[in-house]
C-alpha cells in the first residue's frame, strides 16, 4: 500500500533525526548555485535576496532562524531527516518566518518551537507559496502557522506532525497546522499523530485538498477536530485514516465544516473513501462531519466503525 510505505519512509527519516550530530558551525549552510557556505542560515537567506536559489543544509541540530523577504527560496537537507531547526525562534514567531515569493521545504526535522503568545511554529508563511515535502514537525506549540494571502497556495506531502497543538494559559489555540486564507491547501501522504491540543489540521483557505493521510489520536491529549474548515470550504476530502482517542477536549466531531463562519461555499465539498473509527477502549457516540455551512455535501463510502453516525446538521 503506498501510504502505508510512504509513512514508514517517514517514521525511518525521524529516527535517523535523533542521532544526528551537533551541526558543523563551518559551512553548514550552503547556498548551491554560487557554492558559497556560511555558518548561519540567516547569513545564507540574505544573501539570496530577491533571487531564486537552494539553501543546503549540513546534519546536525541547529538553533537557527531565519526571515525570508524575498525569492523563491528551497531550504533543503543535505541528508533527509537528520538536519533539524532545533528551538531557533525569529521575530516571536518561528524557526522559519516566510514572505517572500515561495518557500520549499524539503527532508528537514523543526522541533521545540515555543514563544510567549503560545504560537511558536517551525514555520510562519506569511505570505508567498509553501512546499513542504519529507518534513518532521514536533514537540512544539506549532507545526505550520499561516498568515493571509489568497493569491497562493500551501502544500505539503510526505510529511509528519507530532506532539503539536495547544489549549492552556488561557490563550487561543494552537494547533498541528493552522492556515488562514490563502488560495489552497493540499495535505497528502502524511501522518498526524499524539496531539497535545487544538486541531491537527485546521484551515481558512477557500479550497482544501486533504487525501491519504494518517490522523492517530490514539495518544493524543485534549485535542479537538481531525480537520477543522472553520470558514468554509470546497475540495476533497478522501482517502485518510482517523482513529480518535480517548483523551479529547472536544470528541464531538472528525471533520467539522464552517463551525465558526461562513466566509466560504463549502457546495460540493466531497468527502469520500475514508475510514473512521473510535480507538481500542474508547466508548462513546460522536459524528464524522458536523456541518453548519447548510451547503450540499457531498458524503459517500466511508467506512465508519462503531459508535460513529455519518453526518450532523449543526
Amino acid at each position: 500500500m503506498k501510504l502505508k510505505t510512504r509513512l514508514i519512509a517517514t517514521v525511518i527519516l525521524a529516527s535517523l533525526a535523533g542521532t544526528a550530530a551537533q551541526g558543523q558551525r563551518v559551512g553548514a549552510f550552503k547556498v548551491m548555485e554560487t557554492g558559497q557556505s556560511y555558518q548561519r542560515l540567516a547569513d545564507a537567506v540574505a544573501a539570496i535576496g530577491g533571487n531564486n536559489a537552494t539553501i543546503v543544509i549540513a546534519p546536525g541540530a541547529y538553533g537557527d532562524c531565519a526571515v525570508q523577504t524575498a525569492g523563491r527560496i528551497t531550504y533543503k537537507a543535505s541528508v533527509p531527516g537528520q538536519t533539524i531547526l532545533d528551538g531557533g525562534v525569529c521575530e516571536g514567531k518561528a524557526s522559519l518566518v516566510l514572505r517572500g515569493k515561495a518557500a520549499t521545504i524539503d527532508g528537514i526535522i523543526f522541533q521545540n518551537q515555543r514563544v510567549p503568545d503560545g504560537n511558536g511554529a517551525g514555520i510562519r508563511i506569511e505570505r508567498g507559496d509553501l512546499y513542504v515535502y519529507n518534513a518532521l514537525f514536533r514537540n512544539a506549540e506549532q507545526g505550520i502557522l499561516s498568515a493571509n494571502d489568497p493569491s497562493a497556495e500551501i502544500v505539503i506531502d510526505r510529511s509528519t506532525f507530532q506532539r503539536l497543538g495547544r489549549c492552556d494559559r488561557g490563550l487561543s489555540c494552537a494547533h498541528s497546522i493552522y492556515i488562514g486564507n490563502f488560495g489552497s491547501l493540499k495535505v497528502t501522504n502524511s501522518r498526524f499523530e499524539k496531539g497535545s491540543g487544538g486541531h491537527y489540521v485546521k484551515s481558512r483557505a477557500p479550497r482544501a485538498t486533504i487525501t491519504n493521510n494518517s490522523f492517530d489520536d490514539t495518544q493524543g491529549r485534549t485535542t479537538n477536530y481531525m480537520i477543522d474548515l472553520p470558514a468554509g470550504a470546497t475540495g476533497v476530502i478522501s482517502g485518510n485514516v482517523f482513529v480518535q482517542g480517548q483523551n479529547k477536549e472536544n470528541w464531538s466531531a472528525f471533520i467539522a465544516i464552517a463551525a465558526e463562519d461562513r466566509d466560504h461555499s463549502s457546495e460540493g465539498l466531497n468527502i469520500h473513501s475514508n475510514s473512521a473509527s473510535l480507538a481500542k477502549g474508547v466508548n462513546r457516540n460522536t459524528w464524522f462531519v458536523a456541518d453548519w455551512s447548510g451547503d450540499q455535501l457531498r458524503i459517500a463510502n466511508n467506512s465508519l466503525g462503531r459508535g460513529l453516525t455519518r453526518y450532523q446538521r449543526r
